[in-house]
């Protein structure tokens, strides 16, 4: 089977793409990635082409404040850019991330079926649940689901709005305003980051997350025999700034944390500065690094807490914008993680002792990892899938 696999070029994205070419490639099948040319290199070390996504590139007079504009005008003017590199692909299905949405634009386009991916939990509207990114937990009660309904009501005009544009667009290149959607929704996150809904779609199937590690580098502790606190820095351009710096000021052994605790900062680039003797800056397997490690301070991007939870490593997360804390909130929920908000040495230091001497956190960073025995296998829906569909 040939798989043409479009994603952009944020990391939180295209490794998880990269991930599931992976798979393909195990599975026998021929996959192709395209995204930005950052990672094409990275891809193509992995056995499987990869050529550039066109249209990345932000142009004069895009809107970038209107989310509908961002995701809808610019994916069909990429579909035009790109129809005729996919379809010399002569692919049998397209994989689409959910926010780089040109991809099921172009096999809508050359008649191909498309299914898409979601590097995330579902982000589809309920009408059992708040609006997603409110981070609230379902309202209970008549008070409860009174709230849910006016809140719902609310963000239903942004939804509608979206699907005006969206069928505007279609038609702009060809299309039919009526969009059928994809033939299935890859939602690649663990079961204990859903949350239950009483209108969950027919088409979506949990596959687990899709991790990909870009380098094989493992990063050297500093001498010590205390525990471990892993901080990851946000790579989405939402995230909380300056965390990594304050965490090299605030989490000091001795003080904030115990004698002998070492930490290490994981992120794409060595350290910006002076680094001290405790502590550790740059590239290195985050799998590796999180076997190791008894706690994680991250931004709450879905690839490194799901990460954590398989590793289950309890959690400090420090949300930025876009979907970071609709997931801390679930994490909180869940039992595994604590939220710090607003973020100063103080509320960070605090949070990171809490969760480091609480047996509570690990217990249930240990039961959302177990959750992945429930998951289904991504290429198997997918030949499912096709299969079904002929």
């Amino acid at each position: 089977m040939r798989v043409a696999v479009v994603a952009g070029p944020d990391p939180g994205h295209a490794f998880p793409a990269i991930a599931l070419c992976r798979r393909f490639l195990a599975a026998g099948d021929e996959p192709t990635l395209l995204t930005g040319t950052r990672w094409l290199d990275t891809a193509r070390g992995e056995g499987f082409d990869a050529v550039e996504l066109d249209g990345l590139r932000v142009m004069a007079g895009d809107d970038d404040a209107d989310a509908g504009a961002k995701i809808h005008e610019r994916a069909a003017r990429m579909a035009v850019l790109n129809r005729a590199r996919i379809e010399s692909l002569k692919p049998d299905v397209v994989v689409s991330d959910s926010i780089t949405t040109c991809g099921g634009l172009v096999a809508d386009l050359i008649g191909v079926p498309w299914i898409e991916l979601n590097t995330h939990p579902l982000y589809r509207p309920s009408k059992g649940l708040p609006p997603l990114g409110s981070g609230l937990a379902p309202g209970v009660g008549l008070r409860g689901r009174a709230r849910d309904a006016v809140l719902r009501a609310l963000s239903a005009r942004s939804w509608r709005a979206g699907l005006r544009q969206r069928a505007a667009v279609r038609v702009e290149i060809g299309l039919p305003a009526a969009d059928p959607g994809p033939l299935r929704r890859l939602i690649a996150t663990l079961p204990a980051l859903e949350v239950p809904r009483p209108d969950w779609p027919a088409e979506a199937v949990v596959v687990g997350p899709l991790h990909f590690e870009p380098t094989t580098t493992v990063l050297d502790l500093p001498p010590g025999d205390g525990p471990v606190v892993m901080v990851a820095p946000s790579t989405a351009s939402t995230g909380a700034v300056a965390l990594a710096d304050l965490a090299l000021q605030t989490l000091i052994p001795g003080q904030v944390l115990p004698q002998g605790a070492r930490v290490a900062v994981s992120q794409l680039h060595g350290p910006d500065g002076e680094v001290p003797p405790w502590a550790v800056v740059g590239l290195g397997r985050q799998d590796e690094l999180l076997s190791r490690a008894d706690l994680l301070v991250c931004g709450a991007g879905h690839g490194i807490v799901s990460k954590a939870l398989l590793a289950g490593v309890p959690m400090v997360v420090v949300p930025g914008g876009g979907d970071q804390w609709e997931i801390a909130n679930r994490l909180v929920r869940q039992g595994s993680a604590q939220l710090v908000r607003p973020l100063n040495s103080e509320t960070l230091g605090t949070a990171t002792a809490e969760v480091l001497g609480s047996a509570r956190h690990r217990d249930a960073a240990l039961r959302a990892g177990a959750t992945a025995d429930a998951v289904a296998d991504p290429v198997g829906v997918c030949h499912d899938a096709l299969r079904a569909s002929a």
